[in-house]
């Protein structure tokens, strides 16, 4: 019974989740676009630099 429980617990997180979840606005949208290719960007960067560091060391 304790395996039907818990199934029943983790329906009832998601039906919560999904019901106070909404569809993000445009402008959120591309915030959340800018910040994520800024923070690829940079970690792009960094790889490289540390790329060419290790080629002259």
């Amino acid at each position: 019974m304790k395996i039907k429980e818990t199934v029943e617990k983790q329906i009832f997180e998601y039906k919560r989740i999904i019901a106070i979840s909404r569809k993000p606005t445009r402008e959120e949208y591309l915030t959340i676009v800018k910040v994520s290719a800024l923070g690829i960007g940079l970690m792009g960067l960094l790889g490289f630099v540390i790329q060419i560091l290790g080629q002259i060391l």
